[in-house]
Parts: structure tokens; sequence; C-alpha cells
């Protein structure tokens, strides 16, 4: 116990903080994706994940874990429903409305629909004699030219792509990460004036605490002494 509290005096008990990736963020992220065409299935993927996780708030296990049978598409946007997560182990499961975007580039229902047209997900249902799950977020070939529809993304590959799209935009900060989502929803949606509890319903957290800590982190600047 005593090594454990000189370490902790040592190193300090502030935990890694990572930065939001807020809408303006996004759109130069999206804008800077690679041109080519080799890369256009890989875009649409990466374009469906940055969208979808913002607009939902979603930890990056939860992202991951979507199927393609998990969604509705409504006139108003995507009803998600996400199983189970962290905050509830026992799956009793929650949905989450995602509305369509003020900007065609960053709308996540805009870009889910594309994603999966491209993917053809409606087409493999039909084709298929059980219900296999089939995951929303799936991975490429190597080359990007084929969807390996059996292959779902993991948390690293999330945190992975979010840090390399950030590093091409040129964003300016310390820690982008797949957390960085997360954080972003919830930044943004206060600076918006959005309620803490509208916030909470979305994200999913079961304290305001954490929210709260996003908020006072991004906020540091706003109405500065």
């Amino acid at each position: 116990v005593q090594a454990l509290q000189g370490i902790r005096r040592d190193l300090g008990v502030r935990q890694e903080q990572v930065d939001a990736v807020l809408p303006d963020d996004l759109k130069k992220m999206v804008e800077a994706m690679p041109k080519q065409e080799k890369h256009r299935l890989r875009n649409l993927r990466n374009r469906a994940l940055l969208t979808l996780g913002l607009a939902g708030g979603f930890r990056r296990s939860e992202l991951v874990s979507i199927n393609f049978q998990d969604i509705t598409r409504t006139e108003d946007g995507y009803r998600i429903l996400l199983r189970r997560s962290k905050t509830d182990q026992e799956g009793e499961g929650r949905e989450i409305g995602i509305p369509f975007g003020s900007t065609n580039l960053t709308c996540p229902v805009r870009a889910l629909d594309r994603w999966i047209l491209v993917a053809k997900f409606k087409e493999l249902l039909k084709e298929q004699e059980d219900t296999l799950p089939l995951p929303l977020l799936c991975g490429l070939s190597g080359d990007g030219k084929y969807i390996l529809h059996s292959h779902r993304l993991n948390d690293r590959t999330v945190a992975r792509t979010v840090q390399r799209l950030a590093k091409n935009a040129g964003l300016v900060g310390e820690h982008y990460a797949g957390h960085s989502l997360r954080a972003g929803l919830v930044t943004a949606a206060a600076r918006a004036g959005k309620s803490m509890d509208s916030i909470q319903a979305q994200t999913g957290h079961k304290s305001l605490n954490m929210i709260m800590k996003y908020i006072r982190r991004e906020g540091i600047f706003d109405n500065n002494a």
C-alpha cells in the first residue's frame, strides 16, 4: 500500500485527458481523407464511424458492438438499439436517436445511408438463412477493394482511426483517441446550451461527474477571468 501511495505521489493521480473532436474538427477530418479511388470504401466506412461516434456520444466498445440489425431508419434519422454497454452489464439495452446533421459533409444519417447502400447489408440479410449479426462497422481487405462483412472492428481500430485522421487533418491537440468523439459530443452539446439531462440521456453516463469533467476542461477559455 505504501509503495502504491509513493507512486501516486510521484506520478500524480490525474488521469490522461483526451482532446475532444468538435464538429469543426470533424469537418476537417472528413475533408482531409485521401481522394484516391482505392480509398473510397475505407472513406465511406470511416466517415460513418466518425459521424456516428460523435453524434451518438458512444464509447468505443459500444460503437463497434452495433449490428446492422440494431438500427432503424426513420424520417427523423436513425434509431439505434445499444444492447449492452459498460454501465449496462445486465443487457437491458437502450435506444439512441441519431438525427440529421446541419451539413451534408458531416451528417451521420447521410453517412450511414451511403455506407449501408455500398455495403449491401439489406441484400445480405435476404440471402442469409439464419440471423447471424452483421457488424455495422466492419473491416476491409488490405487493398481496400472488398468489405469483410463478418469482421467486426475492435475498439483499438477505432482509436487508431481517430488518431490517424486527426493527424492527417492537422488538428492541434496533445492526445486524440477513440474517446475523443464521445468527449466532443458532450462539449459541443454543452456549448449549444443543451441540458445536462439530455446529454446524459445520449451518452448513457450514470453520473454527471464525468460529463462535467469534459465541460470544465474544454471550457477553460470560455468567459475566462
